[in-house]
């Protein structure tokens, strides 16, 4: 949610935001509407319920006529209280129904444009010529299948599409990679944290995924639970309803959490494999930070992510996504993709995102920095979204004998093993 004020003195700054991220602008002008009704019904209110008092106190010194005057005029005045009443929270509601439609302003330095109008901040890493080294790389699944690692025919038995088994090595390496992000994140000053993975709608909301995202979230209708699809959802709400120290900041907690997502409107894209999937696992980091923090706390995160893919020996690109690809939280995002042999393109394996006081205005965290409360400033960072990780290392560490090197970082949490052997059919 934005600042009401702010709409209120800069309005075009809103229209702006809203052209560039391809939403509706006529949204801007209702919700001045609203706020403006909002604010005119809760000064006619006031103002009635000020002479009521009034009016109140005269009563009981008035006798005869005066007093069935004062008494005729007390109820007429009751009726108006109560109307006043009605439309100032008709109009309240109305204001915050429009304003939780309304996305975060985007940041003026965001590339304009869509999906595929982001622009490259940086490449890192040597992507490597198979040809050179005389084989035609394997694609995830097919390594995975003669590693004994993934398993998506029985996923599908048991639960459909874009479902799977990490098995053998391939639940020892999530393992690996969950405990080596937590680590690198716990050296870095984050609070290790694991999560729920259903919430209530406010946390859902409060985060934003409600409105345009709303069609990926698993709802389960019976007892009003979401099932969360980054433990960004309940690390935001962690704070909910609370004011916190400004000197206690930032605080930083690295959250480890199933996801769900529902893929709707990705039919036939990533069908083959686990890059695309209904369900996986997740560290991500979440940052509360003063507001003149922000910009700098979005640098170190995408530094953190940096870091790790790095650490993974994995050739990746890291790109300043465009407005209308943000999502309705954040005013600036930026994506680290790594390079798929196969596809022969970077797909995104983790994202940083500036979402300003915006969760925080909806969620009610707010800072206190002496005799002054505000609200503070929220910001994520995946760190190691799971199954595209797993991708990304059995495409680019794979040898010529179908075995995958594993990165120095991760070899200690896999008991030192170096390299992961196909298992005998």
């Amino acid at each position: 949610m934005i600042d009401l004020r702010l709409l209120r003195e800069d309005p075009d700054r809103v229209r702006a935001s809203q052209r560039a991220r391809g939403e509706d602008v006529a949204l801007v002008d209702a919700l001045l509407s609203a706020d403006e009704r909002r604010r005119s019904s809760g000064v006619r209110f006031d103002e009635l319920r000020s002479e009521q008092k009034n009016l109140g106190k005269l009563i009981p010194k008035a006798s005869g006529d005066e007093k069935a005057e004062l008494l005729k005029k007390a109820s007429q005045l009751a009726a108006d209280v109560k109307a006043a009443d009605a439309e100032q929270n008709e109009a309240d509601e109305e204001t915050k129904r429009l304003a939780l439609q309304l996305g975060n302003l985007v940041h003026p330095d965001v590339p304009v444009g869509g999906e595929e109008d982001f622009v490259v901040l940086e490449t890192h890493g040597t992507i490597r010529d198979f040809g050179a080294e005389g084989f035609e790389p394997k694609d995830h699944l097919e390594l995975g299948e003669a590693l004994g690692a993934i398993d998506v025919e029985r996923g599908a038995k048991v639960s459909g599409s874009r479902f799977y088994y990490l098995t053998g090595v391939g639940a020892l390496l999530e393992l690996a990679l969950v405990n080596a992000a937590i680590a690198q994140a716990t050296e870095a000053g984050f609070i290790p944290m694991l999560t729920p993975a259903l919430v209530r709608p406010r946390a859902m909301e409060g985060t934003g995924f409600l409105g345009q995202a709303a069609e990926n979230v698993y709802h389960l209708e019976k007892d009003d639970y979401y099932l969360v699809g980054t433990s960004e959802v309940p690390l935001a709400a962690y704070h909910m309803d609370e004011i916190l120290d400004a000197e206690k900041l930032p605080l930083r907690y690295a959250g480890f959490s199933p996801c769900f997502r529902r893929e709707a409107g990705t039919y036939g894209k990533d069908t083959r494999g686990i890059f695309r999937v209904h369900q996986f696992d997740k560290v991500e980091m979440f940052s509360y930070v003063t507001p003149e923090d922000a910009e700098n706390e979005h640098k170190r995160l995408l530094e953190w992510e940096k870091q790790w893919l790095t650490g993974l020996e994995l050739p990746f690109q890291v790109i300043d996504v465009a407005s209308g690809d943000l999502g309705a939280s954040a005013s600036r995002k930026f994506d680290c993709e790594a390079w798929i042999p196969t596809q022969g393109k970077y797909r995104e394996l983790t994202s940083a995102s500036n979402c300003d006081s915006f969760q925080a205005r909806r969620l009610s965290v707010r800072l206190r920095d002496g005799k002054k409360v505000q609200p503070l400033a929220t910001l994520n960072g995946t760190l190691c979204a799971v199954p595209r990780t797993i991708v990304a290392i059995l495409e680019n560490h794979q040898q010529a004998d179908g075995s995958v090197r594993v990165p120095e970082v991760l070899r200690p949490y896999l008991g030192g093993r170096e390299v992961l052997e196909p298992v005998a059919k």
